[in-house]
C-alpha cells in the first residue's frame, strides 16, 4: 500500500461565524491509498478549533509508512499502528482511516454501509447550519435552504434571541441550537434553554464550556431539552466521561480518528442509552461520504460541511429533501 496527500482549500459560500471565531475558507488534507488497481479516498479537514494544520498533518502522514502492511484488511492493525506514531492529530488520523475504509469497500466492491449490514432506507434528515450573522442574511439563508427540514442554528453571542426571533419570522421548522460553549453560567443556560424550548427548538449542543462537568450535569437534569456534547467528546474514552454530564453525544469523524473509532463509540454510546449524534466540520464529499455510512446508527445527523463550501473536488452522498441518500457506490460512495 503506499500513502499519498496533498493540502486543499474549501472556500465557504458564506463567512462562517460561531461562538468565538469567523472564517471563509479551512484548510484540508486530501489523502489516497493505492493498492494494486485499486485507491482509497480520504481527508482531514483542519477547522481553528483542533488545532491541527497542513503542516503539521503533513508531518505526521510523512512518518506514516504503509509498505510493510501486505493486506489492507488487517484493518485493527494498520489503525493501532498508525494512532501510537504520536498523540494527538486525530484529523491527520482520520484521513488515513478514511482513505482505508474506502479502498476495503472497493476492493470487496460493496459500500460501507452494505458491509456493516445498515439499511441505506433508515438514514435520518441532516440538518442545515446557519451560522451567526446579521437579521437580513439569516433570512436569506433561511430562504436558500428551504429543501432541508432542520435548521441548525450557531449561538452563543450577545445577539441570541435576535437571532432566533429572527428565523422565527419566516419559517416555523425544527431548530436545533449548537452553543459551542458560549454560555458561561449555568442559571443563564437553563434560563436560555427554556426560553427556546418554547420556540420549537429540540436539543442543545454544548452549552456551556467543557470543563465545567458539574455544572453541565445539573444543567442536563434540570434542561427540557436534550443536551448534546460536542467539544467535550473526542474519542472513545470520552463517551464514558460523558455519562450523566449528557444526553448525547457529537460523533465525529476529525475528532476520534475516523470511522474504525467512530463505529466503537456509537456503539459505547448506545450501551450506555445516550443519543447520539453524527456530526462534521466544514469538508469536502469526501468526508462528509464517509460518516454517512454510519449515518443510520444516529438519531440526529449535522452533514452539511459540503453544502457550505463552493469548490468541492468530488461528488458522493446526496441531501434529497433535507434526508442523506447513500447510494450503492463501493467504500464511502464517492466520485471524482
Amino acid at each position: 500500500m503506499r500513502l499519498s496527500f496533498k493540502p486543499y482549500t474549501i472556500e465557504l459560500k458564506y463567512v462562517f461565524t460561531l461562538a468565538k471565531s469567523s472564517r471563509t475558507s479551512t484548510q484540508v488534507i486530501l489523502t489516497e491509498i493505492e493498492f494494486n488497481d485499486k485507491i482509497g479516498y480520504g481527508e482531514a479537514s483542519l477547522p481553528p478549533y483542533l488545532s491541527e494544520t497542513t503542516e503539521t498533518v503533513s508531518a505526521f502522514l510523512s512518518k506514516v509508512d504503509l509498505s510493510s502492511f501486505k493486506d489492507p484488511f488487517d484493518l485493527s492493525k494498520i489503525i493501532s499502528h498508525i494512532d501510537s506514531i504520536a498523540p494527538g492529530n486525530t484529523a491527520a488520523k482520520a484521513s488515513v482511516d478514511i482513505a482505508l475504509h474506502d479502498l476495503i469497500g472497493k476492493l470487496l466492491e460493496k459500500p460501507l454501509h452494505k458491509i456493516w449490514v445498515l439499511n441505506k432506507n433508515e438514514t435520518p434528515d441532516t440538518s442545515f447550519t446557519i451560522g451567526i450573522d446579521k437579521p437580513d442574511i439569516i433570512r436569506k439563508k433561511v430562504e436558500e435552504a428551504s429543501e432541508y427540514k432542520i435548521l441548525k442554528i450557531k449561538l452563543g453571542r450577545e445577539n441570541d434571541k435576535e437571532l432566533i426571533n429572527t428565523i422565527r419570522s419566516v419559517t416555523d421548522k425544527p431548530i436545533t441550537v449548537d452553543v459551542n460553549e458560549g454560555w458561561k453560567d449555568k442559571n443563564f443556560a437553563l434560563d436560555m434553554i427554556y426560553w427556546l424550548n418554547e420556540r420549537k427548538v429540540t436539543l442543545i449542543e454544548q452549552p456551556i464550556p467543557k470543563e465545567n462537568i458539574e455544572d453541565m450535569a445539573w444543567l442536563t437534569e434540570n434542561s427540557p431539552l436534550p443536551t448534546i456534547a460536542d467539544e467535550f467528546v473526542q474519542r472513545l474514552p470520552d463517551i464514558q466521561r460523558a455519562y450523566k454530564v449528557y444526553s448525547g453525544v457529537n460523533i465525529k469523524l476529525m475528532k476520534c480518528t475516523g470511522l474504525n473509532e467512530a463505529y466503537k463509540m456509537i456503539n459505547n454510546a448506545r450501551s450506555l442509552g445516550m443519543q447520539v449524534m453524527i456530526g462534521c466540520m466544514t469538508e469536502t464529499s469526501c468526508a462528509i461520504s464517509a460518516a454517512s455510512q454510519l449515518s443510520p446508527l444516529a438519531d440526529w445527523a449535522d452533514l452539511d460541511g459540503n453544502l457550505l463550501i463552493k469548490n468541492d473536488p468530488y461528488e458522493g452522498t446526496k441531501i434529497i429533501n433535507g434526508k442523506i441518500m447513500l447510494n450503492d457506490l463501493p467504500g464511502i460512495g464517492l466520485k471524482k
